[in-house]
């Protein structure tokens, strides 16, 4: 409680000779241009496009098609939504029924919008070789934020051309567009709640939140406009100020995931229905639908890849977000007791391994990670349960640098090593960049095999076949591959059930 007093005196003190500049992007003269575009897999056949406007939308609309002069098909809906501190409303469409594997041209409608593309989803099943990004903690890029090495003075020179272009790690996502599917990034966009880390922001924090968030999602655009671009929860989404016990600072509209919500909620997915002929599994996937929570624990199934996100901030015993945890950021919950839990047990149950043999899970806050500072009471929460199912790889951020670790469970590693292993691989993917900047790799464990804070860097997952998936950590500035190892799963068993 006192270096949390201490904390907001010191704020006081520097706000009483800072000027309020929150620096809002400029509207645009139409309003309703669409800004901050973003798509995600929505369902089977299925992509949402997301995107913001300065002004309520009666009726947003999409429209799409097989070529880039024949956009013949539309799709609107009613879901435009906002907050009461926030400029800008979240809109929402949904386009089903899409040949799978297939490039798709788009325009949201507006008199000043542009086509744009994506690759329609895979059909979970399909054993065609693809990559994905995973990407998290990453942050605004300019003025905001983006520093090296958690220096204030260190950031990088701000130029002249558009920021997404240079940030280092939304840079190479953007060179390199054509060698990955998709991006999944659990948790923290943006770092809004760090406001306060700038003098000129001090007098306008309400402003400075919402100014932030409408930077980072703009210069986020130009690669989640194109690949679908996969959230979820983070403690930095939580609430307009980090720092313990200054929650009071934050008005309603932004405590308690409110951005969040607005922006992915009717955009992520929930379940997918099973595509296996087991009817057991039917029934769990059917579950899972039910107890689905988007965007805070959901599932999608991409080719050979059912991928589990969940919720490390809320909804289970000891959360540090939930009223009275570590964070006290007083949060949530967004179901009711045990509903995650059960979620996350009947979702994995219903994983029919000779459809889609790989089985990952995405999620904020690691518990095996260097430094000593993993997430007890998530490692309580969940590491039985993807233990049990045998989820073959877990993905992690909050610490800001790369770590892989060799499989492990219950802080034992794996006598299998790569090798068939019963227990899950762990990685940490938060060295993406963001104003907190890279975090030292600290002390370590046996069971590490690769640690990175020298430079901001993210993973590249490689579905090579049904049996064989390389991780590789990227060097952001260079594109140099920091580490690569094949987790090779012989995935003879059709439903895992482990002891």
């Amino acid at each position: 409680m006192t270096s949390a007093f201490s904390a907001v005196k010191r704020l006081t003190v520097l706000a009483a000779g800072a000027i309020a500049a929150a620096s809002y992007p400029a509207k645009p003269a139409d309003l309703t241009t669409p800004v901050q575009q973003r798509i995600a897999i929505n369902g089977p056949n299925s992509i949402s496009v997301g995107w913001n406007t300065y002004e309520k939308l009666d009726q947003p609309c999409v429209q799409y098609g097989t070529s880039s002069d024949n956009l013949s098909l539309q799709t609107c809906s009613t879901s435009s939504v906002t907050y009461p501190t926030s400029r800008t409303y979240s809109n929402a469409v949904v386009l089903t029924g899409l040949t799978p594997a297939t490039t798709y041209y788009y325009k949201i409608v507006s008199t000043n919008s542009s086509v744009e593309h994506f690759f329609s989803p895979r059909l979970p099943g399909d054993k065609g070789a693809f990559s994905m990004n995973a990407v998290i903690d990453m942050g605004v890029y300019g003025a905001d934020g983006y520093t090296i090495k958690m220096d204030q003075t260190k950031r990088d020179t701000i130029p002249s051309i558009d920021p997404s272009l240079n940030h280092t790690t939304i840079g190479r996502l953007a060179t390199t567009v054509d060698d990955y599917e998709l991006v999944v990034h659990p948790g923290d966009f943006a770092y809004a709640d760090d406001w306060i880390e700038k003098a000129k922001n001090l007098l306008d924090g309400e402003n400075a939140f919402e100014a932030i968030l409408e930077q980072f999602y703009d210069q986020l655009a130009p690669i989640a406009a194109r690949k679908p671009y996969m959230a979820s929860p983070g403690n930095h989404e939580a609430d307009c100020q980090e720092i313990p016990y200054t929650s009071a600072l934050c008005p309603d509209g932004q405590k308690n995931f409110t951005d969040f919500m607005n922006r992915f909620g009717r955009t992520m997915p929930s379940a997918f229905p099973s595509t296996s002929a087991n009817d057991t599994a039917k029934v769990s996937a059917n579950k899972a639908q039910m107890l689905a929570n988007p965007p805070f624990w959901y599932s999608f199934e991409y080719g050979m890849v059912h991928f589990v996100m969940i919720n490390t901030e809320t909804d289970f015993d000891d959360a540090p977000d939930a009223p009275g945890g570590s964070a006290h950021l007083d949060s949530g919950p967004f179901g009711y007791a045990g509903q995650q839990l059960e979620f996350l047990a009947a979702d994995l149950a219903s994983v029919d391994r000779s459809v889609t043999p790989w089985v990952l899970v995405g999620g904020h806050r690691p518990w095996y990670t260097t430094g000593g500072d993993g997430c007890t009471p998530c490692q309580a929460a969940f590491e039985p349960l993807l233990y049990k199912y045998g989820v073959d790889l877990a993905i992690f951020g909050h610490v800001h640098n790369s770590q892989r670790f060799q499989p492990v469970y219950n802080d034992t590693a794996d006598a299998a090593g790569l090798r068939d292993p019963k227990a899950p691989m762990y990685i940490v993917a938060g060295g993406a960049g963001n104003i907190e900047g890279l975090s030292a790799v600290g002390s370590n464990v046996s069971y590490n095999a690769f640690a990175y804070a020298d430079d901001f860097s993210y993973a590249r997952l490689s579905f090579q076949d049904a049996n064989n998936l390389q991780v590789q950590f990227i060097r952001s500035s260079t594109g140099e591959i920091l580490d690569t190892s094949t987790l090779y799963k012989s995935h003879t068993e059709r439903f895992v059930m482990q002891s």
